[in-house]
């Protein structure tokens, strides 16, 4: 039998490992072996008895999934509604944590939505390889997650209203052990509402030990005119400075696209959007939808939503990482100094012990503008 618990892909398929396939949602909380669906409908026992969470209070924070290792989370699926009768962001009002081994400060930690790359009030269609969102606003993580002695996952309702119904499934599967060299995965939320000119905006930092960098999202409200996307992503690997390693030579071209996506629609410049595996420009909009008011129109500044995966590429380091994007833009006048808003995931792997995040900002600072 195969050994490596993370042989995967189409052709490993057919090699059958010790593996313990195991699931938890709220019709099997617990993730029990034989114990799932035995709630009981009006349809009679085990007919769908307990699809979600109900209820889930202002303030309160739902343990979506507690699981003894060894192990590892192969798939997440949660949706939720956008909207209440008291806001329209819920999906960065609700905080997604995930907690490894028994640590007390979580290694994953951001807004359900971004780490969806869904990051602008709404969710956002995506079809990629580790993360997927298909309608209506079905979130999907295949991102591997390993664990060792334990396995937490929390979200925690900062929304005004309460959410009426969470709906949720965490496939995992159980092994006797896990390779030595076995790391764990990290994700991590940031924004910067006013950046400041001439210095980069700060994807990730403060991480030391070894490991793999293997994503970004990008979320970036426009605030002013031209194109806006000239900013050279760098990164800063093992106590690189004051240069980095690796740099993009654009936004634009750090997500695979190029010549600022611009395409030529009824005699106008717009910007393309597309879904690829591993890197995409999938969100664009320059109105809030969920909104209508009888004195107002829904104008907002423009909202682009990017992911980055390096999964073919991962960009490893052994002491420490830093990365960072240039905010630069372009007009018919050459390259000049941008201030916009912008917000990130981080994603990576690294050996634990991770270094404690930053205090996560309140709603108000994480609200869509």
């Amino acid at each position: 039998m195969i050994s490596n618990p993370f042989a995967g892909g189409l052709a490993s398929l057919p090699l059958v490992n010790n593996g313990r396939s195991r699931s938890i949602n709220a019709e099997n909380p617990l993730g029990e072996k034989g114990k799932g669906c035995t709630a009981a409908s009006g349809l009679g026992p085990s007919r769908k008895g307990s699809p979600c969470l109900e209820n889930l209070t202002p303030g309160s924070t739902a343990t979506l999934a507690e699981i003894d290792g060894p192990g590892i989370i192969e798939h997440i699926w949660i949706t939720v509604a956008d909207v209440t009768e008291k806001g329209r962001f819920v999906l960065r009002d609700l905080v997604l944590r995930m907690y490894w081994d028994g640590e007390t400060n979580p290694s994953v930690e951001s807004p359900l939505g971004d780490f969806f790359c869904s990051g602008l009030g709404e969710g956002c269609e995506i079809n990629s390889l580790p993360i997927v969102v298909n309608p209506t606003r079905g979130f999907n993580s295949f991102f591997p997650m390993p664990f060792g002695r334990k396995a937490k996952i929390t979200i925690e309702n900062q929304h005004s209203a309460p959410i009426p119904n969470l709906f949720y499934q965490i496939d995992y599967c159980l092994y006797d052990d896990l390779p030595k060299e076995t790391a764990y995965f990290h994700a991590q939320w940031r924004r910067q509402k006013f950046t400041e000119k001439a210095e980069d905006y700060v994807i990730l930092d403060h991480v030391a030990g070894k490991g793999q960098y293997v994503g970004t999202y990008l979320a970036i409200s426009t605030l002013e005119r031209y194109w806006w996307g000239e900013g050279e992503v760098k990164f800063y690997l093992d106590g690189d400075s004051p240069y980095p390693t690796l740099c993009s030579t654009g936004t634009e071209d750090y997500f695979g696209g190029a010549w600022s996506f611009a395409v030529q629609e009824n005699g106008k410049t717009v910007e393309k959007n597309y879904c690829t595996p591993f890197m995409g420009y999938p969100c664009y909009s320059a109105h809030d939808k969920a909104i209508h008011s009888l004195y107002h129109n829904d104008d907002c500044p423009p909202m682009r939503g990017l992911y980055r995966w390096h999964i073919p590429d991962p960009i490893r380091f052994s002491e420490n990482i830093r990365v960072t994007l240039q905010q630069i833009g372009s007009c018919k006048d050459g390259l000049f100094e941008r201030q916009d808003d912008v917000a990130s995931v981080a994603y990576w792997y690294q050996l634990e012990p991770h270094q404690p995040f930053f205090p996560f900002p309140a709603k108000e600072e994480r609200w869509p503008r």
